[in-house]
């Protein structure tokens, strides 16, 4: 299956199929210099597969978790290609998550203004949703994201056989952003979850968030406009994940805990069932106040106001501007 991104500048296509890794060179251009990065929570084996389908491959592994994306990993990445002899005829492929696909993509964009880059995502948090778009970004501090550039890849290549090895908490982990993408654009993905086992049904729910997601960013690709709807749920998810300490939740516990205020009483309480059902939290314990402090310093601010996505009806969205007191209110109504 193929997902065309047809862009004014840089159209790439997204090819969702098992075992796609062990063909990866037959259907992008490996025959150079490559920077495949990974993590140390990818199998091993998926960068080897990668690498051995290159002319010259350079594999560097990073510590797996949020903290690899920082500007201290990012300059390393960049001083390698430096030392080894990168250039603009070179390209960087990720292999791994979305920390991976966001920090290599900005390695990539940054390194001599931009060589190409593949996005090979191993999870489903970045097969449903990261790994297409072009955002690539390292955090500074505890703010998630604010250092970054919009650069799409060449390709991106998707193997669901990579999930066969990921944990049932980082496989409901990913599947919070389909869900989002589910409750904003699609009623009928998200009877899928209500009606169907997300596991067997796998391959669909992939292939559904890319194509909505394709589509947002065809229509927007530097979010202007509609792709903020994309941000359901992380205004208040990355306050919760700002303000906790890294790895208690992960990011798509936080975003399903963020979506939950956002939507009307009656689609509140059938996404609540299907978190449930998918094992993702439905409660928040930590402190409000750490909350709002964490939301202050959110990007999508505008002033004294933030515009937000809520959900009255599964499949549908409205765009409001909230000022910040309201935001706050929210936060303390729900979280307190």
């Amino acid at each position: 299956m193929k997902v065309a991104v047809n862009l004014p500048i840089g159209s790439y296509d997204i090819t969702i199929e098992r075992g796609l890794l062990k063909k990866a060179g037959a259907i992008i251009n490996l025959d150079r210099r490559v920077l495949i990065v990974t993590d140390s929570g990818v199998p091993e084996e998926y960068s080897k597969e990668i690498a051995a389908q290159c002319r010259e491959a350079f594999i560097e592994t990073v510590p797996m978790g949020e903290e690899s994306k920082s500007l201290s990993v990012f300059e390393k990445l960049c001083g390698f290609m430096l030392e080894h002899g990168f250039t603009r005829s070179d390209c960087v492929v990720a292999v791994g998550g979305g920390v991976v696909g966001d920090l290599a993509g900005f390695a990539a964009a940054s390194y001599m203004r931009g060589i190409d880059f593949y996005n090979i995502p191993t999870t489903v948090l970045s097969q449903v949703d990261s790994s297409v778009g072009g955002k690539t970004a390292v955090n500074l501090g505890k703010i998630k994201n604010i250092v970054g550039a919009f650069y799409q890849p060449k390709a991106v290549l998707i193997d669901p056989d990579t999930l066969k090895t990921l944990s049932e908490r980082h496989f409901s982990n990913g599947l919070a952003e389909a869900v989002k993408m589910s409750l904003t654009f699609d009623e009928e993905l998200f009877e899928i979850f209500e009606k169907s086992d997300s596991h067997e049904n796998i391959e669909e729910i992939i292939t559904r968030s890319v194509k909505t997601k394709a589509a947002v960013v065809e229509q927007d690709e530097k979010e202007s406009g509609l792709r903020k709807v994309l941000n359901f749920g992380h205004t208040m998810g990355h306050a919760i994940e700002s303000a906790e300490e890294l790895g208690v939740l992960y990011h798509g516990e936080c975003v399903a805990l963020g979506m939950i205020p956002m939507c009307s009483p009656e689609a509140r309480e059938r996404l609540t069932a299907v978190l449930k059902k998918l094992n993702l939290p439905t409660e928040y314990r930590g402190s409000a106040e750490k909350l709002i402090s964490a939301a202050a310093h959110d990007k999508k601010f505008s002033g004294k106001k933030v515009t937000v996505i809520t959900v009255p009806e599964i499949g549908s969205f409205k765009t409001e501007e909230w000022s910040t007191e309201e935001l706050f209110e929210h936060i303390k109504e729900f979280f307190a």
